[in-house]
């Protein structure tokens, strides 16, 4: 599949205009002052961000939307990872709001998708558990039919922004049967419902906060499941393979504004009488920085394609960006801290910011060695 590289007029507005506002709202020491708050979100930000239509982007103009694309979608994530935006964008539009637009009734969307899009409400999803990876096996949190409700009693782990969130999307074990991808249900659970206990989790990015959620005899109205009673698990491969692809153009972002510090240090910092930016073995190292970059580049913008045409190849492009975005965003900001020296390990310089988010965005839906092993097994399925 031919794809076009380049960005059209409008997507390069998109990308100045959320370069610009984010400079100017989410400055630094905006992102540490939401890193000491316990919630990690500001409603005045979030309101501004609906007024730009970002929250809505890529919903339908009749629900309160701009019905921009998935590759609009990415450039705008691209910006927010390059601002290590914290706040529930991520969790309420990436995790939630599309799976809705995928899945949910017209009576759902109708419901939900115009208060995500004016920033009335934000929402995040709960589907780990114990073991914090995505296997169908794992969901053990139960939802037992009463009446026309169900009650949901169990615990998710690592839910992002639980705390910042009106609704979350839980997955819940309806039915169990020998095979565990059946019986996964998702509903969408009143975040401020009676029995839903949070609890702050002590994670590596405090840029992007995750809780542990208990449930005890929540109810929730049969209404509410999205996608289909006991047919849950394809709609959480499908968010995480959205999420990937989102997650791939936030490092890609984030690893161009790494290099570009780095570089601009670089030129800066004076040693043994001369600029480093000078000797040999770190110019090496400043390039190896660059075409990682321009790799990662250019395969996060074919899976993001990939996703808006629902194109047959979209699962390996979407594997392989996933997978060399990580391993690159690991290397750039591993890189990025060397090259500044000692200053780059200290908690006052921003370097650490990328570089733990890095680490949040590689392990999140599989790390780069899981869709290494994806993109192996399916290539050696169709040898056979």
């Amino acid at each position: 599949m031919a794809i076009e590289l380049g960005l059209k007029e409008e997507q390069e507005m998109l990308k100045t205009m959320a370069r610009d506002f984010l400079a100017n709202e989410c400055p630094k020491t905006f992102v540490r002052q939401m890193m000491d708050d316990e919630v990690g979100h500001s409603p005045e930000l979030w309101k501004k961000m609906a007024d730009l239509g970002w929250q809505g982007l890529v919903f339908p103009e009749e629900l309160g939307g701009s019905a921009m694309n998935f590759r609009d979608l990415c450039i705008l994530s691209e910006e927010m990872g390059r601002a290590v935006l914290p706040g529930p964008f991520y969790s309420t539009v990436v995790l939630v709001g599309l799976p809705i637009q995928d899945f949910g009734t017209e009576e759902q969307k109708q419901e939900f998708l115009p208060k995500i899009a004016s920033g009335e409400i934000a929402c995040t999803l709960a589907a780990l558990e114990e073991s914090g990876d995505l296997w169908a096996e794992d969901i053990s949190v139960k939802a037992l039919q009463r009446g026309d409700e169900y009650v949901i009693n169990g615990t998710k782990l690592f839910v992002t922004d639980a705390r910042a969130a009106d609704y979350m999307l839980v997955a819940a074990r309806t039915k169990r049967t020998s095979n565990p991808e059946e019986g996964i249900t998702l509903f969408m659970v009143n975040a401020k419902e009676w029995g839903i206990y949070i609890q702050n989790m002590n994670v590596m990015d405090l840029t992007r906060k995750q809780y542990e959620v208990r449930f005890t005899n929540v109810p929730v109205s049969s209404k509410n499941i999205i996608g289909g009673l006991n047919e849950g698990w394809a709609v959480l491969q499908q968010i995480a393979l959205k999420a990937s692809a989102v997650l791939s153009a936030e490092m890609v972002g984030a690893g161009e504004m790494v290099t570009e510090m780095t570089v601009d240090y670089m030129k800066e910092r004076v040693q043994f009488g001369v600029v480093i930016g000078t000797f040999q073995a770190l110019k090496h190292r400043a390039a190896d920085m660059h075409v990682l970059m321009e790799y990662s580049r250019s395969l996060m913008e074919w899976a993001a394609e990939c996703v808006k045409e629902d194109h047959p190849d979209t699962e390996m492009a979407v594997a392989m960006a996933k997978s060399y975005c990580g391993d690159a965003i690991k290397f750039v900001t591993d890189a990025g801290v060397q090259l500044h020296g000692g200053i780059g390990f200290t908690w006052d310089h921003d370097m650490h910011l990328y570089f733990k988010r890095g680490r949040y965005n590689d392990t999140t839906f599989g790390d780069s060695n899981y869709y290494k092993e994806l993109i192996a097994n399916r290539l050696e399925a169709n040898l056979i």
